[in-house]
């Protein structure tokens, strides 16, 4: 795991510092109270897997300047108000193997935390003085919205689509990643064909992931992964695995999940990770998350040889690789 990150960040490693500090320094306030929260929250950018695809794709469509910096740092803290919010909607109690906002402070604090953060993006990424980068962030953070709603909408329906469960994970993960490549190509003087490219890239691995961590909710060691699990299945999300589960079993386990997801039992998790696990579906959500990371690279052909396009490449294995 620590390997696989290296080989991600240390072509940007300086700069990723760099990100660091601005997002201290651009959230930083007169109030103790908030700089306790938001350095609380700090904890959890983990990764910074979105910066980092800033910053790898605008050094591998040119070179990095100021102006990726401050995109990186943008994106980022739309990221943690989206984790913020997130935690919230579903109750979660543990993030980055710590007490999340809402389970230490309450709900009412967190929303607004998650409020602050994203008001300081669209702060600062008007210092910049693009319109474009301005409304490119705002256009993807109202597909995140709409991806939350669309989720919210669909809760407890046992027979979503495939298709809609795809919109869903499009709008809420994917955009935002699609967002970081796109930003960062254009920002290194891209061509169009190029920057949409690069966005297709990350938009193919925003699903991946997503699909991922699908599937490490619903069978992950919360030891490794982090966080609260088997949130999906308690907020009757319906998930890759489940919905081709719920297609394609025999009709009498097919019953038994319905059954199974319309009760109350507090060991309700432990027995669906059951009748899931020796069946193809694990496999099926796999599978497709791989065929996404496949288009994904596929995506990266456009782009000379260099450090940044085999870090974006290792990036993508790292999607599906992910510790259970």
């Amino acid at each position: 795991m620590s390997s696989t990150i290296v080989s991600l960040t240390g072509c940007v490693e300086a700069e990723l510092k760099q990100v660091g500090m601005l997002f201290e320094q651009e959230l930083r306030s007169e109030l103790a109270c908030v700089n306790t929260l938001v350095r609380y929250v700090s904890r959890f950018r983990g990764k910074m897997l979105r910066p980092m695809l800033v910053l790898l794709s605008g050094k591998a469509c040119g070179n990095i300047v100021p102006e990726h910096i401050v995109l990186s740092t943008v994106v980022e803290m739309v990221h943690m108000s989206t984790l913020v919010h997130d935690d919230v909607l579903d109750d979660a109690e543990l993030r980055r193997k710590g007490a999340t906002i809402n389970h230490l402070r309450g709900n009412e604090a967190a929303v607004l935390l998650g409020d602050y953060l994203i008001s300081h993006s669209y702060h600062l990424c008007s210092s910049i003085g693009s319109q474009y980068a301005s409304r490119t962030i705002a256009r993807t953070t109202n597909e995140v919205c709409e991806g939350e709603l669309l989720q919210i909408e669909n809760r407890n329906n046992l027979d979503l689509s495939e298709k809609v469960y795809m919109q869903i994970i499009t709008r809420k993960t994917a955009s935002l990643c699609g967002a970081c490549c796109l930003l960062g190509a254009k920002q290194a003087g891209a061509s169009d064909e190029l920057a949409q490219a690069m966005e297709h890239y990350g938009r193919r691995l925003g699903e991946a992931f997503q699909i991922q961590d699908d599937i490490l909710d619903l069978l992950g060691d919360v030891r490794e992964v982090g966080k609260t699990l088997g949130t999906d299945i308690e907020k009757g999300k319906m998930t890759l695995p489940m919905i081709h589960f719920m297609q394609n079993a025999p009709r009498q386990h097919r019953e038994l999940l319905r059954s199974m997801l319309q009760q109350h039992e507090p060991d309700k998790g432990e027995k669906i990770r059951n009748l899931i696990l020796p069946s193809p579906s694990i496999d099926f959500a796999r599978n497709h998350a791989r065929e996404l990371v496949a288009q994904a690279l596929d995506a990266l052909r456009m782009l000379p040889p260099s450090d940044a396009r085999a870090a974006l490449t290792h990036a993508a294995q790292f999607v599906v690789d992910r510790p259970m």
